[in-house]
């Protein structure tokens, strides 16, 4: 998903999205351990939505620490 589509979201929707996100890595990583995993590449690139999600909830909570003050 794109950083552009992520900003579109709400809070409760990227919480969401970081979850799943979260379980599926989970799903891969055991998946790689016992040898049944068909496509590598796919963890890098979880990783990096993780790293997405992530960077625009930050974003949002600054943007909302700077508006308090």
């Amino acid at each position: 998903m794109q950083a552009t589509q992520l900003r579109t979201m709400d809070d409760a929707a990227l919480q969401k999205q970081l979850d799943d996100l979260y379980q599926e890595l989970f799903n891969l990583r055991f998946q790689r351990a016992a040898g049944q995993l068909p496509n590598f590449n796919r963890l890098t690139q979880v990783k990096r939505e993780i790293a997405r999600v992530k960077t625009v909830l930050r974003e949002r909570a600054h943007a909302q620490e700077a508006q308090a003050k």
